[in-house]
């Protein structure tokens, strides 16, 4: 399938400076690390929730979990996952369950885990299952500009 043509133009109307990191076919985060020969510290999963207001992108660690009660206490809601039916409609043009860290693309709003904001790269899902969007901490910084941010996961 290759790289999201959404996420694509976003990052690419924007100036992003990334590059893509092809590896073998994964299931989940952690695979993905370990196939892409990456720590699964830089590597930035994202997880789908929503309360009764919206949909949320949360993008933290792959080797980390979401904290849910941290999440509720951090935006006074109550967060559950989306399903597997509404992340389709939200992101048409990526494989299930490859959903890109920069989800803003798709007019989904974002909050980021501060552990991924301190690191030197970043890797993220480009929308299948085979690529990932490789790009330096300043450059994942200014793309999460607009992102809330604070702490919401614990190490797995």
């Amino acid at each position: 399938m290759g790289m999201s043509i959404t996420l694509r133009d976003y990052l690419d109307s924007f100036g992003i400076r990334y590059d893509l990191l092809h590896h073998d076919r994964t299931g989940c985060s952690s695979e993905t690390a370990q196939a892409a020969h990456i720590p699964a510290g830089i590597l930035a999963k994202s997880v789908v929730v929503e309360d009764d207001r919206e949909c949320l992108v949360c993008v933290i660690p792959a080797n980390h979990y979401l904290a849910f009660s941290a999440l509720d206490n951090l935006l006074d809601s109550h967060y559950y996952l989306a399903t597997e039916e509404e992340l389709i409609d939200l992101f048409g043009d990526c494989e299930r369950g490859a959903v890109p860290a920069a989800a803003q693309a798709f007019g989904i709003k974002v909050l980021v885990d501060d552990r991924l904001l301190d690191c030197e790269d970043i890797y993220f899902e480009a929308g299948d299952h085979t690529e990932l969007v490789h790009m330096n901490g300043e450059e994942f910084e200014s793309l999460m500009a607009q992102a809330g941010h604070g702490q919401f996961s614990r190490h797995a």
